[in-house]
């Protein structure tokens, strides 16, 4: 039993990982597309200056970094390096967060989604920094749980896709669509991530009561 839980857990990160290095490529090649005049996004983009190259290139960068600051693996092995991509990733979340909160302004689907994205950069840069705040304090469990939560909201841009691309394929309007997940996507994973923080904290206590006793 035990076994097979290991087994899905590995495969649960194989395809968190697998879809976050999707979506980071894809944030790296919207750079260098070329301008759509029937695009609303593209025109909206165009006037936003180095906001879009900033925001799409240092959240693609965070989407990399997430999964591999996740590796209790790599933590063990080599904690410098940890550390290193850690601070590499915390300001790659600042610096894209700031940019994603200037394009929110002009986020296509008015007030709603604009809302939306907003508060997610905001959240993304706020649990970014209470993780460092924590990792530097030395109170790792709580620098840990902050992280968790940061990478949640990261992995907001491979919902928000994967909801955008399950509208397309049900035929649903797209704004609709779109308008939904600029809170659905991060709020969805958000919860997901606060589920699985308050089962390991339940299991972490089981097994200190379980030692105690022994």
């Amino acid at each position: 039993m035990q076994t097979l839980l290991t087994w899905r857990r590995r495969g649960a990160f194989f395809v968190f990982t697998l879809l976050a290095f999707a979506v980071a490529a894809y944030a790296f090649g919207y750079l260098f597309l070329p301008f759509r005049a029937g695009d609303p996004f593209a025109a909206s983009f165009a006037f936003s200056g180095n906001d879009v190259p900033v925001h799409f290139f240092l959240a693609g960068l965070a989407l990399l970094l997430a999964p591999i600051q996740l590796s209790a693996r790599l933590r063990r092995a080599a904690p410098a390096l940890h550390r290193l991509m850690g601070w590499l990733y915390a300001l790659s979340v600042l610096c894209g967060g700031i940019a994603g909160f200037t394009l929110a302004q002009d986020a296509q689907g008015g007030l709603p989604s604009r809302l939306g994205f907003s508060v997610l950069a905001i959240a993304w840069v706020g649990t970014t920094a209470l993780g460092i705040r924590h990792a530097i304090g030395r109170d790792t469990e709580r620098h840990r749980r902050w992280m968790a939560r940061s990478v949640a909201l990261t992995w907001g841009a491979v919902t928000l896709r994967l909801m955008l691309g399950i509208g397309g394929v049900a035929g649903l309007p797209f704004m609709t669509v779109y308008v939904t997940a600029s809170w659905a996507s991060w709020l969805i994973n958000l919860a997901i991530c606060e589920v699985i923080l308050r089962r390991r904290a339940v299991a972490a206590t089981h097994w200190a009561s379980a030692r105690s006793a022994a």
